[in-house]
């Protein structure tokens, strides 16, 4: 006789399965427990009391009683005061009301903080750096001595100028990444115009707190003794001897040139605020170096967007410019010699930027998904070494000195005026013998794209963000489509290969693979009763 269907499923199972869940439930309570005991959640003690055999049990009990209404007497006692206080801050609004003068006061703080958050940085800049110029009797104008020439601005040292009896001098910073010969010739071209100093500063610096600073592990570049600051402190003495009183000097530069390390190794403390990153200072700074001393650090020049792509990409700061990084990359790879970029790089002959990028991003394996090279991280890895302090070039300066058009021989005698220049040579001779610079082989000659313009108005200054934001938005856009274009056609391609090969297989595959599909999800559905799934884990 047939054996009629049972309406319920059977809960019987083999011992090897049911001892098994039982372990696999052990498991899990066992891990339970031990997270619990990482935690710290432990489960909280009873009191256990005064034992009856104390001696004085009464008296600990009487004493723990007076605790216990002293402590309800003082949670009155504060609820009591909140509420005085807060009847206090209600008369003193009332009386607000009455008073309205406080209140405009209130709402005109308001308002110029509300301003000074809508303005554009470059503005607050500008105005910071106009604060700059006119509080200094002497200006210090920090450049890199990679390429002095593309650090000056002909624009501010016009306003300097134009300021009254103001001194400028020439702080040849960053001069140990340059060979010494091409330090001396720039050195001779400077100092016919400015006096000039040789300087290196230093970064192994104490901090102004007492507590331990975290160093950064992506410091590429860090000096431990400061070159130059005799000299540079000797000037500053004869300067305060010329004015005859407590003189104030600022100090001045594009951005990343070193104008904050400058300070610190003057103050010997880590006062203002350094870093590879661009456009750290963003207010003006005073520091007192002396009762006769006063140095102000200042923010950077704005760089004028009718100068050259690759002064745009060098003296432009990630901060306060959204730049692209390929194009600012390729413009600085535009001008520096190939033959030594290949060596300093160890990368093969290239044709194009581009094929560069691609190449330092297999040198250095920067990759994107799906293993293609990440030409954007190489362009940038290439422009913070170019921009920071860890990469070595140099300039060659003109052939033939001119006078700057800012300037005549009138200003300039009067900039020289009551100097020591001959003790000012010997300084800078010293230092550029203490200085250990690298050879000509190990850096990469660069052509320099002459004086950057910079903005010293509000006026000039446009306002470029919602073209830039949209910008962006299109730029996404487009690599969208792009790579979605890309994926169809690398479909389309894998399809039309299977069907030239052999079109009736490619068909026949396809019916074989979706029979195959529909036979495994019958089993499936067939086996769900009795399976189980061990590694998940049960309660």
């Amino acid at each position: 006789m047939k054996r009629p269907k049972l309406k319920k499923a059977s809960k019987r199972m083999t011992c090897h399965k049911r001892y098994k869940i039982q372990k696999k439930v052990r498991e899990h309570h066992r891990k339970l427990r031990k997270e619990a005991k990482k935690r710290g959640h432990k489960k909280p003690r009873k009191d256990p009391g005064v034992p009856n055999s104390a001696p004085f049990k009464e008296a600990l009990l009487r004493e723990a009683e007076l605790r216990k209404q002293q402590l309800e007497e003082l949670k009155q006692q504060q609820k009591l005061d909140r509420q005085k206080e807060q009847e206090k801050k209600r008369k003193c609004e009332a009386s607000l009301d009455v008073e309205p003068s406080v209140k405009e006061e209130f709402g005109q703080r308001k308002a110029k903080k509300a301003k000074l958050a809508k303005q554009n940085p470059k503005k607050l800049y500008c105005q910071e750096l106009k604060k700059v110029i006119e509080a200094s009797d002497v200006v210090l104008e920090v450049l890199d001595a990679r390429d002095p020439l593309g650090c000056r601005c002909p624009q501010v040292e016009k306003a300097i100028v134009q300021g009254g009896q103001k001194r400028l001098v020439l702080v040849l910073n960053k001069s140990d990444l340059v060979p010494k010969e091409n330090l001396e010739n720039w050195v001779n071209y400077l100092k016919k115009e400015l006096p000039t100093v040789v300087f290196r500063a230093s970064t192994n610096l104490k901090n102004k707190k007492n507590f331990n600073v975290k160093v950064r592990r992506n410091i590429p570049f860090k000096s431990e003794i400061c070159v130059g600051k005799e000299g540079l402190w000797k000037l500053l003495r004869d300067f305060q001897e010329i004015y005859g009183k407590a003189i104030q000097v600022g100090v001045i530069g594009f951005p990343n040139v070193g104008k904050s390390s400058l300070i610190n190794c003057l103050k010997q403390e880590q006062i203002c605020n350094v870093g590879v990153s661009m456009g750290l200072t963003r207010s003006m700074q005073v520091v007192p170096l002396d009762k006769q001393i006063t140095i102000i650090d200042s923010p950077s020049f704005i760089v004028s967007p009718l100068n050259s792509p690759a002064a745009l990409a060098l003296r432009s700061p990630a901060s306060i410019e959204v730049l692209r990084p390929v194009e600012a990359a390729s413009a600085i790879l535009s001008q520096a010699d190939t033959r030594q970029v290949v060596l300093k790089f160890t990368v093969p002959d290239f044709k194009n930027s581009s094929e560069f990028f691609t190449l330092l991003a297999q040198r250095r394996g920067l990759h994107q998904k799906g293993g293609s090279p990440n030409v954007e991280g190489a362009a940038k890895l290439l422009w913070s070494q170019w921009t920071g302090g860890s990469l070595g070039y140099y300039c060659h300066p003109p052939p033939s000195w001119t006078l700057s058009p800012h300037f005549n021989e009138n200003i300039v005698t009067d900039m020289k005026l009551g100097l020591n220049l001959e003790e000012l040579e010997k300084n800078n001779a010293h230092s550029i013998q203490a200085i250990r610079g690298p050879h000509l082989a190990s850096s990469i000659l660069f052509q320099s794209s002459g004086l950057t313009n910079g903005i010293t108005e509000e006026e000039d200054i446009v306002e470029e963000l919602p073209k830039q934001k949209e910008r962006k938005q299109e730029e996404k856009e487009d690599l969208e489509d792009i790579n979605n274009d890309q994926e169809s056609v690398e479909e389309a391609e894998v399809i039309k290969k299977k069907q030239q090969k052999n079109p009736l297989t490619f068909l026949f595959s396809n019916t074989d693979e979706q029979s195959a599909q529909s036979s495994v999800l019958d089993r499936i559905s067939e086996e769900e009763d009795d399976a189980y799934n061990f590694s998940t884990d049960y309660v």
